[in-house]
This record gives structure tokens, C-alpha cells and sequence, in this order.
């Protein structure tokens, strides 16, 4: 082994790959990967992309049924509701961000969690969360709470999408990593929904919404990872969003695709650009060519390695339909967004890149996409709890005790500090949410009498 192939070998080990995973890769290419290269196929490989240890058991579950449109691979999860309406949700986790930069972490997650939503043609029209947190004795807890709660509170509000209900439980299980599950729930016609898939060869692919900057890069890398005591050191890769730029990119996407240009569309989150333009090109059986100069950047001096795995927020990629580019550019600069062709789909089968006028990428893109390592990992069915009869617990001594006990308990105590702040009314449609006490959130689909 030469020392520029040792080099490489050590770089992918600190870019999460498994010497078995690296030789993998050296077979499917039959030569040594650049720095870019290495890039894409860790991001893509990574469990946050390729789902390699979990996959297996989510296919498990049901997904098909008479009601369902589309069900896992694409965004979100469409279902029929009647009257020519579609439900479309997605709910995802934001839990390593969340550990190492509470406020951002947990405000990305509600950010990423609506582009999934509105990429397959709904309008967002309520948010819901899923929270696990450790002790509350624990020194860490009290700064991820409160974190975590005004992160995904000042990110909804600034949107104007409702957070209609949640879950908040805590367990000494948790201090070494917490969880942050968002959910959006979007309202489509289901004859419009919109899909990932670049349908041909020759089309132009549309980057917009905010500018691209060096933060989260390699964010699916390190949510991919275990914890450490060095774990802090990983905060640069935790996303920054920006509601306000989120809104916007709403009504620009919704409006591009009510113009008819859309042939195919995928926003930008875990792995970037890499992702979006990987996936869109090969669901679609396409190639992709990206010129890397035209990507609007916010950053001076920006290599194609950082470009392609910032996970700057706010963005999008769209493939167009032939000659409508104009109509594009008229709607983002009526949005006052960034936009630019960067590039077009092909026939090779391939991720071409392009920067300051040479090649700095040229992969086949079945390996990519199709055909990570997939695992079986070990694991132990835990011990069942005893089961516990009414009959063999004795009575408290005192009741009115055991019931202030009971109310002061974490996870049944008042969860109202939370909940108040989130707005639960924006856009005039909720008619059930936490202050009400209500099982569950229920939103009125607007100008209806469903809900």
C-alpha cells in the first residue's frame, strides 16, 4: 500500500467508513476515490442516507393499503383523505444536533422536517414533536430542555405553521444522547403531488432558496456517530436555519410547481447538495453534471468538497421542464431568493462535477444510491419488566399524598411551560391542541368541514 493510498484509507476511517467499506468502494470504482469522491460515498453510506442497519427491520412494517399514494422512499408519506385532497406527512428525528446545539439542532429538525413536506407539493399546516430528555437531576438537562423547546418554537412561530401537540418524558436512559422527533403534517391536491425522480436526460437543474455556507458539513456523517466526552468539539456541523428564509421558500416552491415547470424536485437536507442531486438522478435511472462555480455561495473561497456536503438550510434542487428557466428566475426574484441552473441531467449513469474549470468528481451513481452495505446487526431482546398485579400493590397510606407525588413526577407533571411556547393557532384552523387538553391536535382542513 502506498503512502497516498494509507492517506486515504485513514481520511475515509475519520470520515465514518469501516476499512471494509473503503475496500468496497476501491472494488466498485477500481481505483482510489479523490477527496470529493471519498466525500459523496461517506455521506451517502453513512446510516443517516443509507439507513444500512436499519433498513432491514423497517421493512417490516406495512405501507401499502387502499388509502395510501405513496409510501416510504420518497420525502413524506401521502395519503387519500377524499375529496380530491391529500394528507402528506413526514416525522424524522434531530437528536445528535440536538445533543451538541439544542436551540439550532432542534430548530433545523422543524425546518428540514417542513421541506419534506412542501418538496412533494403540500402546504405545511401543522407541527408536532417527540421529546426524550435525561434526568432532570442531570447538569446537562435543563440547558437541552430549554434549547430544544425554543428551538422548535421560534422556528414554527417564524413560519406561521401551528404546533398543535407533542410528547415530553424524561429517563436517566437519556443523558448520554436525547431525542427530538418532528413531525409536519402538509394539505396537496392528489392529483398534484410531487416527485424526486428526474424523469429524462437534458433537463436543467434549478438550485435555490438561501446561498450555501460551510455549516453542517458532514452533519450526516456525525449523526451517524456514537457520543463522546469530544462531542462538543463536533458543534460546526450542527446546521444554522433561518425561518424567515423558510417561509419564503414555501411560497416560491408552491408557486413554481402551480406554473407547471416542476419535472422533478428534492430539497436539500441530510448530505446536501450530494444527496438531493445523487437521489434525484438515480431514482430517476439519469446521470447528473453540476458546475460547482454556479452554486450561489455565501463564503469566499469554498472547495467542491465543502460545497457538496454543506448542509446549509433553506435550499432546494429542482429539474425543470425544457425552456421554462425564465418562469423559474421570475419567481425567485419575486421572493427575493437565490437561484441558479447549475447544471443538467444526462444520460451516463454518472455524478460529473465540475470546479474552477476541471473534473473533481466522476462516479457512477448505482453504487451511490443502490447499493450500500446493508447489515444485520446483533442484538438482545431486553428483560420484561415483572408484571404487576393491582391486587398485590398495598394501598398508599396516605392518597392525597401519593397524588401530589404522582403530579410532581417528570413525566406527569404540567407540561404548560412547554407547550405555551409554541404558537398553536396561526392560520385559524386548529380546533384542538395542549391547552385544551385534548388527546391529540386536530386541525380543521381549511375552508372545509373536515378535519
Amino acid at each position: 500500500m502506498t503512502s497516498a493510498t494509507q492517506s486515504m484509507a485513514q481520511t475515509a476511517a475519520e470520515f465514518g467508513l469501516k476499512p471494509d467499506e473503503y475496500d468496497l468502494i476501491l472494488r466498485r470504482l477500481g481505483r482510489e476515490p479523490n477527496l470529493v469522491e471519498l466525500g459523496v460515498f461517506s455521506v451517502m453510506w453513512s446510516e443517516h442516507c443509507s439507513y444500512k442497519s436499519s433498513r432491514r427491520h423497517l421493512s417490516n412494517f406495512p405501507t401499502t393499503g387502499p388509502k395510501v399514494i405513496c409510501g416510504p422512499g420518497e420525502n413524506a408519506g401521502v395519503i387519500d383523505i377524499g375529496d380530491g385532497q391529500a394528507c402528506i406527512f413526514k416525522m424524522e428525528s434531530h437528536n445528535h444536533p440536538s445533543f451538541i446545539e439544542p436551540y439550532q439542532g432542534a430548530a433545523t429538525g422543524v425546518g428540514g422536517i417542513m421541506r419534506d413536506v412542501f418538496t412533494m407539493g403540500a402546504r405545511p399546516i401543522a407541527l408536532l414533536n417527540a421529546l426524550r430528555f435525561g434526568d432532570p437531576d442531570h447538569p446537562r438537562t435543563r440547558r437541552l430542555v430549554s434549547g430544544v423547546v425554543s428551538g422548535i418554537g421560534g422556528y414554527g412561530n417564524c413560519v406561521g405553521v401551528p404546533t398543535i401537540g407533542g410528547e415530553t418524558n424524561f429517563h436517566r436512559g437519556y443523558d448520554g444522547n436525547i431525542l427530538v422527533n418532528a413531525m409536519c403534517v402538509g394539505l396537496a391536491n392528489a392529483d398534484a403531488i410531487f416527485y424526486s425522480a428526474a424523469p429524462a436526460p437534458g433537463l436543467p437543474v434549478v438550485y435555490f432558496g438561501s446561498k450555501t455556507g460551510r455549516d453542517g458539513i458532514h452533519g450526516a456523517t456525525m449523526a451517524s456517530a456514537e457520543f463522546d466526552d469530544a462531542s462538543d468539539e463536533k458543534r460546526p456541523t450542527v446546521q444554522v436555519g433561518d425561518p424567515f428564509a423558510e417561509k419564503l421558500l414555501i411560497e416560491a416552491t408552491l408557486e413554481l410547481m402551480a406554473s407547471g415547470a416542476v419535472a422533478a424536485i428534492q430539497d436539500m437536507g441530510a448530505a446536501g447538495l450530494t444527496s438531493s442531486s445523487v437521489e434525484m438522478a438515480g431514482k430517476g435511472g439519469v446521470g447528473i453534471e453540476l458546475d460547482l462555480d454556479k452554486v450561489p455561495q455565501r463564503e469566499t473561497g469554498m472547495s467542491a468538497y465543502e460545497m457538496m456536503l454543506s448542509e446549509s438550510q433553506e435550499r432546494m434542487l429542482a429539474i425543470l421542464k425544457p425552456g421554462r428557466e425564465a418562469d423559474g428566475r421570475r419567481i425567485f426574484e419575486k421572493w427575493g431568493l437565490d437561484a441558479a441552473v447549475i447544471g443538467q441531467t444526462t444520460d451516463t449513469g454518472r455524478i460529473v462535477l465540475r470546479h474552477k474549470g476541471e473534473v473533481v468528481c466522476d462516479l457512477p451513481l448505482a453504487p451511490l444510491s443502490d447499493d450500500a452495505p446493508l447489515y444485520d446487526r446483533p442484538w438482545v431482546q431486553p428483560a420484561l419488566q415483572p408484571r404487576v398485579e393491582p391486587t398485590s400493590v398495598p394501598a398508599p397510606p396516605d392518597f392525597a399524598e401519593a397524588v401530589l407525588q404522582l403530579m410532581a413526577s417528570p413525566d406527569m407533571a404540567s407540561k404548560r411551560w412547554l407547550w405555551e411556547q409554541y404558537d398553536r393557532h396561526i392560520m385559524a384552523d386548529t380546533l384542538e391542541d395542549s391547552a385544551t387538553g385534548a388527546d391529540a391536535g386536530i386541525v380543521r382542513v381549511h375552508g372545509t368541514r373536515k378535519a
